[in-house]
This record gives C-alpha cells, structure tokens and sequence, in this order.
C-alpha cells in the first residue's frame, strides 16, 4: 500500500498550536503527523453505513453518503497504516459521493482514527447568535487522478493509467472543485484558512452556514416547563400545524439578489436506474441536504423546511408524473411566492418537459450544464385544470359496469385528458403489467405489446362508437354535433403543444388557420378529435381534427368509457365531468442563450455567414473515446462543407446538412462521402465540456452553432461504421513504434506478393514482434483468421504477449476488438479468463465491448469471476459500468 511521502502531500508542521487548528478547520487532518499505531479494535457498536443524509437530531457533523462501488484502481483513503483490509483478498468498497474517496468497508471505521470527515453540511448551534455572520471553508481532498490545471502553476496534473495508481498527484476542495499539486510549492498553508467561493454554481448551492442544527429544549423546573407550554401554545395557535411542529434543522438563510438557492428532487424508480446514478453527481457538486430522493417520504417535508429561502428554484428530476407530484405538493402548501420547477427529463414521453425546452429525455449532458441552464432559466406560467366528477344520473342500469371506477386516479392535470382508443391501449398495459410484471422488465417488450393491443382494438373496434355516448359543451357550445359527424376514436382535451412523446396534435405554429396559436399559459384548453388514420399520422408530422379553444368544458358520458389524465388511465363510469381552470404553476423553461464568442473566439462579431465543416462519428468510436475529445476528432469521418447563416441555430444547421446528400453539389454544400445518414443522427458539443456530448434534438433550436463548434460541426451518427472500418477511407494510424529489429519503415515494392496469413499466426503464436512488425509492412492483413475464427489478437492474448497485443490495438482496424471465435469467445473473455490483468487493461482502454457474451452467456467480467479473479473482475464491472452510463463520477476541477 502507500504512506504519504516528502513528494507526496504538502509537508504540514503540527508544534504550532495554530496551524493545528487550521489543520482541524480546514480537513485535512489527516496531513499531519499520524497519532500513535492503534491498538485493540474499538468496542463500540459498529455504526450504521448511511447512504442517504441523516435528517434526524442525531446526525453526525461531516457523515459521509456512502455508495457501493468497484473503483479496484482507488486505494483505500486510510492509508497502509490504518487499512484493516489489506491483506484481505476480495473486499467491498465504498465511495462517498460527496467528496469521492474510496476506502474498503471494513475501514469506514478507521476514517475516524485519521480524523477525516466529509464536507459539513449543515452547522451546529452552539452558543454563538445563530445570525452571526459566518463562511464556508474548504474542504481539501487528496486525489490521485484529477483532471485539470493546477489553480497555483498553471500546469496539469500527472495521471497514472496504471491498474493500480499509489502516487497522490492532487488536492482538491469538495466544494469549489479547486486543486493543486501535491507540494509545498503549489498548495500552502495559507490557502487552508480562505474562504471557500463554493465554485462556478455558488449561485445556486446552498451553503452549509444556512442549515442549523436546533438542539431539543430541555427545561427541569415545572413551573417554567408551564410558562413555556402556554407560551408555545399561544403562539403555535396563530400557525399552521407544520409550522409549529419541532424540527431538528432550521433554515437561516442570508438572502442575496444574485443568489437562486436550488433544491434537487430525484424519482430514482424514474428511466430505469438513470434517477439512482444521477443523484449521485448533485451530491457532489451542491450541498448534499439540498439533493431529495422521492422514495425517502416525498417533497412536502423539504418543502415545508425551505419554504422562507428566497428566490428558491426547483429541479425535477424525474418523468411528468413526478412533476404533477411537485406541483401538487406545492399547491397544498401555499407558497408565496412559489418557486419556478424546472425539469430534467428521464425515462421516456416527458411531453411538459419538451414544451419547456428540457427535451425528450436526459442522454450525457453533464450535470454542471444542467445546473448553469437551471441558474439561467426564464421563469413562465403553466396552466393546471381541475377535473370534477359526478356520477351521470340519466344513465341507466344496463349501462353499469362492474370493472369501472366512480373516481379519477388524479384530480388535477398539467398536460392533457383524453378518452376512448389511447385511454384503452393504456390501460390494458397498466392491467397486464400489474398482472403479470415480469413479462414487462424491458423496454422493447413493452412497445410491442403497445403495438399488438393498439393493433387488437383496432380489429375489434372498441372505441368507433365513442361519439355516440358522448356530448361535449365547451364555453356553452354544444360541439356533439359535429363530433358525431367526425366519429373520432378519441378525444384529447390539450394544454401543452406536446402529446404521446413528442408529437403535435394541434399541428405546427403555422397551421393554425381559424385559431389562435398553441400556448401552455393563456388560460385555454385545445379540444382535439382523432380517427384510426389521425392518429397514425401523428408519428409522421399529422395532426388531429382541431374542434375547439375553450376555457371550460362540461363532459357527459353515458356508459364507461376508458379515460386518461397525464398518462394514468382508468374506466370511468358513466359520469359528468367539469373541466376549468385551477391556477398557474411557475415554471422554469430552458432559454435560448447567444453566445458572447464568436466562432473562432475573436472579438469581432459573428459573420453573416459561415463555411464550416461537418464530421459524423460513429457510436462505437463514441462510446470507446468520447472522454478523449482529440482522438474521437481524428476517428471522426468527413462528411462536407455547408454555409449556414452566422447566426443559425442547430435546427436550421440540420436542413442544410441532410441537403448535402440531396444535393451533393449544391450551392453553399458539398459532399464528400456518398454513405447516407441515419434518421437517428444527432448533433455533438465539442466545446463547452471536457468531453464530446449529444444534443437532444428537441432542444436543437436553443442551440447555436457558434456554441457547440469552433472548426467544424461534429455529429453522431449511431448507424456508421467506425472510420477505420471504410474500405474507401484512409485508416488513421499511430506511429510505428521504433524497434531494434525494424529501425527503419519500408514499404512494399510494387511485385511484391504479401505474406500469407499462417506467417502472421506463427510470428504471434511464438511471441515474435520483430517478425509480426516485418510481416505487417510487408502488406499482411492483421484482420487474418485461422480455421477457428481466431484472429491475431486471440492468439497474441493467449501468449501474454503484451508487445504483440500494443502493436495490434495500435494497427489494426477496431473491428479486432469485438471479433469472436467459433465458441462465441471475444479477446477480452479469453484475457480475463486468464487473468491478463495489463493486457485487459489494454483492450478495455482500446474500445472493446464489455458486454458481449460468449456461448455460454457470460461477459468478460463473468468470466474473470470464474477464474476467480475478484480484482479483475471488480475492475471490469467498473469500466463496464463507466461505459454504458458514467456522466459525471469522475474527480474533475470545474
């Protein structure tokens, strides 16, 4: 294991007293001298492991938020003196979400020994004025991987790509993200005592000096216990009952004009496990007690603590469903004002969250982008209608339905209410999966028994009778009339433009003719008819028969009808439904920002026009390269040239694109590759992050071009081959590495006949670099197979030749990566099975898949596990999980 060395950590003297204080203050204890070896274990209870924060009265001060993990190359935190699991073969590890640092389980308890706690979160009491002005300090970390610049030198951070990193390169705040080097000449003492900015988002973290911990009053006399019970009475009777119950926090907040406090609500049920992982990266960049899991008791509490925050915003992290929840939450405790919600969409439809701007659903954004976007937001209206029910007393008892409800599943709607054929296929779905829930544990499956049922009761015909039990009055109109001359299937009673994941019932802006334009804040409903064929349009840019705008409807049914609100269906008996306005919701839509550089950043204004080129990038290349921005750039293909307006958004940039293969030598286009895009093509940002990320395409027109390209446009196409897989493009290729049997490259005369295939197999079988080099520039194929499929890199890996196996993923197409031999197998399967720690590494850092299964169903990670090999195996289900959803977990300066 490591101990701290002179070249390690800032040497830090502990004979003066203050700089043991600052030391205490600042965190970094444990950079002091260490205390005496320890002796016997503790007695004490072993302490509960938390994973969520501690709201209760005896929360700890600087607890840290545990997750499991598989971070193999992270060494435990407490270091070699104090690591009780080091000699321990397969341990599990934690990772504090707060502050990111790893240790073994078993040595959470010896955090205390080195006297390291987590970034405080709140403040104790004490007995100091609760109103006297305080400031958050830093809290430092060690790192031994960071990425950035060191805030003192200028100069960036060592990394070590080794299986296992000992070396500390870094320190870092929790909090603002600052970091150093590791040395006395880069991070000082002085810098332990500064007051912490909180970073780039102080704007909306909310600082731990807000958050006080009340201590429970504790009164011996009676006589006094009586006063003050009359007391509490006298004024608790002027409250409501929330506000005059005991809580162990209080919020103290120091209001700023500048300052838009954010609480963070995560459904973690919502978009599969997207709402789990993502809280964790709120976790690290705000305070951890403004971060809210739903499943934890929901938003009132939080709410109800928070409510006297000024210019307080809302984050809902989670689908529409979740925002209803928000909204009705905040309607029950009566704000004033009350705080705008903005959304990040997960899972799929999120139809209010595209009509704001958010997009169709969360894919890589980076969480630091939301935060800024959240922070710049313009605050909007939302209508919300109250739906009241009463039974229909004209309907008769032949029409009753014992499988029908007399109730709605909820009272109040933000995005629409319809009835007949969606409302069916809905709740056939919601009855079969409550039915039978493990026939619906994917995605596809569900879609297609969307399909079949959508399909079934088109056969059938359930709903073409719909317009005759039925009557609708809108603003005192009767509209029955001419729905029974429609026979619609379905009716949708709209308040956002954005209906079933995306689509436009109403029809676009500019199709409107006797109506006046769509909009979620003009206090009308859009009453909207569908036949069979409407609503197959839909899918395609159609729309539905556009009946009415009203402010209130009167709707009667005269037998059950299947019905839907915001997406919950249920069969409603015959009924008479009242549909007006309730109130506004305050809402944050996502703006359209220009940015302040120009395209090659310049101080000159932006161009009238601009040439610039446009790339497509695979989705493997992405994948496997999109956290090296340089070398996705020279995997990308070259696509053509377009000439776009100097201010033209993303969605005007997209037609002159798809018209450069329409028009290949069109004016202001020229292409360059005849491959045509995919339908599914999006855009990429090549600027703003560290790393390449995708651009929803609903929110393509809030995009300029200048924001996400400085020389040319990069898009992500996930149905291209890799570059290197082109047959009519060059294949980019390293430098042939210099080598005592080949100093010189050479190329192949032009009668010269190319080695065969079995002289490759042979030169990798014996381990033979010198020869395979040879070989190679003598024009052979490095993509050769043997009888059984196998290719070089199969053999070179069951050899452990790790010189082979470089000179392989460095020269031959990325196809080798993923290549399978007869019995299923890939390279990295046959490297884990034999424990090839390095050469895994090698594939892994190159590309290769981590989920591919051989014959047997196993991935490589299962096979390592197999071989028994729990090291590996950790490690690969770690760069597995990195590969299909890491956003923000890495410990990374802002």
């Amino acid at each position: 294991m490591w101990r701290y060395r002179s070249w390690d950590v800032p040497q830090i003297p502990a004979e003066n007293p203050q700089t043991q204080k600052a030391i205490t203050k600042s965190g970094l204890q444990h950079l002091a001298p260490p205390p005496p070896a320890p002796g016997a274990p503790c007695s004490e209870p072993e302490r509960h492991i938390r994973s969520t924060v501690d709201w209760s009265e005896s929360a700890t001060y600087g607890e840290h938020i545990w997750f499991e993990t598989n971070v193999s190359g992270d060494f435990c935190y407490v270091g070699e003196q104090y690591c009780v699991a080091k000699m321990l073969k397969s341990v599990s590890r934690r990772k504090c979400a707060a502050c990111k640092i790893v240790v073994h389980t078993p040595c959470i308890e010896q955090l205390e020994k080195i006297n390291f706690r987590c970034k405080p979160s709140f403040r104790e009491s004490g007995s100091r004025n609760v109103r006297e002005p305080t400031f958050v300090r830093h809290h430092w970390v060690h790192r031994r991987r960071q990425d950035g610049k060191c805030r003192h030198c200028g100069k960036g951070f060592q990394q070590k790509f080794t299986f296992h990193s000992k070396e500390i390169v870094a320190i870092s705040c929790s909090w603002c993200k600052q970091a150093y080097h590791s040395k006395v000449s880069c991070f000082m003492l002085q810098q332990i005592e500064e007051p912490c900015s909180l970073g780039v988002h102080a704007a909306v973290v909310i600082p731990p000096t807000w958050i006080l911990r009340a201590r429970r009053p504790q009164n011996t006399l009676k006589a006094s216990k009586k006063k003050k019970r009359a007391s509490f009475k006298r004024k608790s009777s002027k409250k409501g009952p929330e506000e005059g119950r005991w809580r162990p926090f209080i919020i103290r907040p120091t209001p700023s004009p500048l300052m838009k406090p954010l609480l963070v609500f995560v459904n973690p049920k919502s978009g599969g496990n997207q709402g789990a992982k993502i809280i964790q990266s709120f976790l690290w960049y705000l305070n951890p007690r403004q971060v809210f899991d739903l499943s934890q008791g929901g938003p009132k509490e939080a709410l109800e603590m928070y409510r006297k925050v000024h210019n307080l915003r809302i984050l809902a992290c989670g689908g529409d469903g979740t925002v209803g929840w928000i909204l009705s939450t905040l309607d029950q405790l009566r704000l004033k004002p009350p705080p705008p919600v903005a959304i990040l969409p997960l899972g799929t439809g999120n139809d209010l969250a595209r009509t704001l701007n958010w997009g169709g659903g969360y894919t890589d954004e980076p969480v630091s982008k939301i935060l800024s976007h959240v922070e710049e937001g313009n605050v909007v209206q939302l209508d919300r209608w109250d739906l009241h029910v009463e039974p229909n007393p004209e309907a008769g008892p032949e029409e009753r339905d014992e499988g029908a409800t007399d109730r709605l599943p909820l009272d109040v709607f933000n995005n629409y209410f319809s009835l007949g054929f969606d409302a069916h296929v809905t709740l056939e779905f919601h009855e079969s999966r409550e039915a039978n829930p493990e026939k619906f544990n994917s995605r596809f499956r569900n879609k297609m028994f969307y399909a079949g049922t959508a399909f079934s009761d088109f056969l059938m015909g359930s709903s073409k009778d719909l317009a005759k039990h039925i009557r609708v009055v809108c603003d005192g109109t009767d509209l029955t009339p001419k729905i029974q001359d429609l026979k619609p299937q379905c009716i949708v009673f709209l308040n956002i433009p954005r209906y079933c994941a995306g689509t436009m019932p109403w029809g676009h802006p500019g199709e409107h003719h006797d109506f006046e334009p769509q909009r979620h804040d003009d206090g009308y409903l859009e009453v909207i008819g569908f036949t069979m064929t409407s609503l197959a349009a839909l899918q395609v840019g159609g729309h539905g028969e556009r009946l009415t705008q009203c402010r209130e409807v009167v709707l009667t049914t005269s037998k059950a009808i299947p019905v839907q609100v915001d997406g919950e269906p249920c069969k409603l008996a015959a009924s008479r439904i009242h549909i007006a306005l309730r109130n506004q919701a305050t809402m944050v839509q996502k703006v359209k920002r220009r940015s302040a550089t120009p395209l090659h950043s310049d101080q000159q204004p932006v161009p009238e026009q601009l040439r610039i080129q446009v790339s497509r990038v695979s989705m493997h290349d992405y994948e496997a390269l999109h956290y090296d921005k340089e070398q996705l750039k020279e995997a990308s293909v070259p696509l053509g040239t377009v000439v776009v307006p100097g201010d033209s958004d993303l969605e005007l940039c997209r037609a002159h694109i798809e018209r450069l293969q329409q028009e290949p030598e069109g004016a202001g286009a020229k292409s360059l590759t005849c491959q045509k895009l995919s339908p599914k093509w999006c855009f990429l940002d090549a600027t703003t992050a560290s790393r390449f990320y995708r651009i929803d395409r609903a929110q393509e027109h809030l995009n300029y071009v200048t924001e996400i390209a400085q020389d040319e446009i990069y898009i992500l196409d996930p149905e291209l081959l890799g570059a290197s897989a082109r047959p009519d493009l060059p294949t980019p290729t390293s430098p042939l590495p210099t080598s005592p049997c080949s100093p010189t490259p050479r190329s192949l005369p032009g009668d010269a006949v190319p080695p065969k295939g079995d002289e490759l197999v042979e030169a990798a079988k014996r381990n033979d670099f010198c020869k395979l080099q040879e070989l190679h520039r003598a024009g052979g194929d490095l993509m050769h197979r043997d009888d059984r499929s196998r290719t070089l890199l199969h053999h070179a890996v069951s050899t452990g030749s790790k010189e082979v196996v470089r000179y392989l993923l460095d020269h031959a197409p990325p196809e080798i990566l993923d290549a399978v031999e007869e019995n299923g197998e890939t390279c990295l399967h046959q490297a884990a099975a034999l424990g090839q720690r390095t050469i895994c590494h090698y594939i892994v850092e190159a590309g290769a898949s981590l989920m591919k299964t051989d014959q047997q169903g196993d991935t490589p990670r299962q096979r390592a596990e197999k071989a028994q090999d729990t090291e590996l195996a950790a490690y690969l289900e770690n760069r597995q999980h990195y590969q299909m959803i890491q956003r923000e977990d890495q410990e990374t300066a802002v």
